[in-house]
């Protein structure tokens, strides 16, 4: 059975940073693309980053290029999301998705990349207030 489990979000105050984590048991994550969604209160969620590790490639979109940086430690089986510079913007709850027949590219980052994933965490709730 295949487990995403997020970690990491909490309140933090504009500028500040957080580290979600990403979990993942039943599978190998260095098999699969990786990919981190965010979904705000009334808006649809959009993957803001991906990585697949069969090539290295990383894609992020504007919003969040130059401050939000994804890693993953395939020893742990866990992915990562850096959040630096936040802003009351990011304030969502952050999911982590995999697939296996994919590349990291633009259309798995994005409000219809939901479709091109198959496995979901649950979430984690990350409020940037002051």
């Amino acid at each position: 059975q295949v487990q995403l489990v997020e970690s990491g979000g909490g309140l933090v105050q504009p500028g500040g940073s957080l580290r979600l984590s990403c979990a993942a048991s039943g599978i190998t994550l260095a098999d699969y693309v990786i990919g981190w969604f965010r979904q705000a209160p009334g808006k649809e969620r959009e993957g803001v980053l991906c990585t697949s590790s069969s090539d290295g490639r990383i894609y992020a979109v504007d919003s969040v290029k130059g401050r939000f940086i994804i890693s993953r430690d395939d020893a742990k089986n866990t992915a990562y999301l850096q959040m630096n510079s936040l802003k009351p913007d990011d304030t969502a709850v952050y999911y982590c998705a995999t697939t296996k027949t994919a590349w990291c590219s633009p259309p798995m980052t994005g409000t219809g990349a939901i479709f091109a994933y198959d496995y979901w965490g649950q979430g984690t709730q990350v409020t940037v207030s002051s």
